[in-house]
């Protein structure tokens, strides 16, 4: 930053997307989710610095391609579209302004299938139909279309590819419930069809529906890996920040969580969510280590097993 000031956006963090799987990534704004779909693919601004690594399978068996070390060339040539998919979070802002949604759409099919004449006119209408783009919208340019048509465009184009890994940066905003719905259904499929899925969404809803594993992340840091059954039904989440979000929906306890998130430039000494915590002491001064699948000094107790526990009056041994 000005005057040599450094900010980490994203600390420690480590993720593993198996094949056939969604992982999805939820936490309040500001706090490095989409930072961190940006370091995949090398698409951080000049100013910013990464280290550690982004290991992707491919593209022969036993390979690896180190997504953080890769220059430009290689992430533009093979990676971005073709092993590496992306529905950005500001579709508007990542189309080109002078050309039409077809023109995007046909490109993107010609240069990730061969296809051309006829048979890339139908795949082009294909592509738009797989995201509920509508058909008498595909000659409009991108300042011609609503948020909502812009999120579809994005993903219309994110998916030609079939990328082994599909990064999905807040993929239902603008959209209204069925279509967010249909949206994540179609993401689904592309797990569903043996390829990894990263959903970064505030949209927990859709998390609930579609995800494996949820990530919750918070100031930065990864605080919660949770198999998303567990997370969203029972025993539900152990740190009192991802409780706390299921809690503020309207659905549930519709109780928000007390407080702001802190900014990255100014995090406080410790847990960044202490200031925030009901269950924080002294203790919470360190920061926690992510230690299973939980980053808390004061995790929610896990449920006893069944069975355990006092007897009920009477009981014989």
């Amino acid at each position: 930053m000005r005057g040599g000031r450094e900010i980490a956006a994203v600390t420690d963090v480590s993720l593993e997307v198996a094949h056939g799987e969604c992982l999805a990534l939820v936490g309040e704004s500001g706090c490095g989710k989409s930072v961190l779909a940006s370091a995949l693919l090398g698409l951080l601004p000049g100013n910013a610095r990464v280290g550690g690594s982004a290991l992707l399978s491919g593209p022969g068996p036993g390979e690896t391609t180190d997504l953080l070390a890769a220059d430009e060339a290689t992430l533009a040539r093979t990676v971005r579209g073709r092993r590496v998919g992306l529905v950005p979070q500001s579709p508007a802002a990542h189309l080109t302004p002078v050309r039409t949604v077809r023109s995007h759409l046909a490109e993107t099919v010609r240069e990730l299938t061969g296809a051309k004449g006829r048979a890339l006119a139908t795949a082009t209408a294909a592509a738009a139909r797989r995201a509920a783009f509508p058909a008498d919208h595909l000659d409009r340019y991108p300042h011609q279309l609503s948020g909502g048509l812009a999120q579809r465009a994005a993903t219309a184009l994110a998916l030609v590819g079939e990328a082994p890994l599909l990064l999905a940066d807040e993929p239902t905003t603008g959209l209204d419930r069925d279509l967010v719905e249909r949206t994540v259904d179609e993401l689904r499929g592309h797990a569903d069809a043996g390829r990894g899925l990263l959903i970064i969404t505030h949209d927990l809803a859709a998390a609930e529906r579609i995800a494996d594993r949820v990530a919750v992340m918070y100031a930065g840091r990864v605080v919660e890996l949770a198999e998303g059954r567990g997370f969203f039904g029972a025993p539900g989440p152990r740190h009192p920040y991802a409780r706390g979000l299921l809690d503020a929906l309207p659905e549930r306890a519709f109780r928000p969580i007390p407080g702001m998130p802190p900014e990255l430039g100014d995090l406080p000494a410790g847990c960044a969510f202490a200031p925030r915590c009901a269950r924080a002491d002294a203790t919470c001064a360190t920061v926690p280590a992510l230690s299973g699948t939980v980053a808390c000094h004061h995790p929610v107790p896990a449920p006893e097993p069944a069975g355990h526990g006092l007897r009920p009056e009477g009981s014989r041994t």
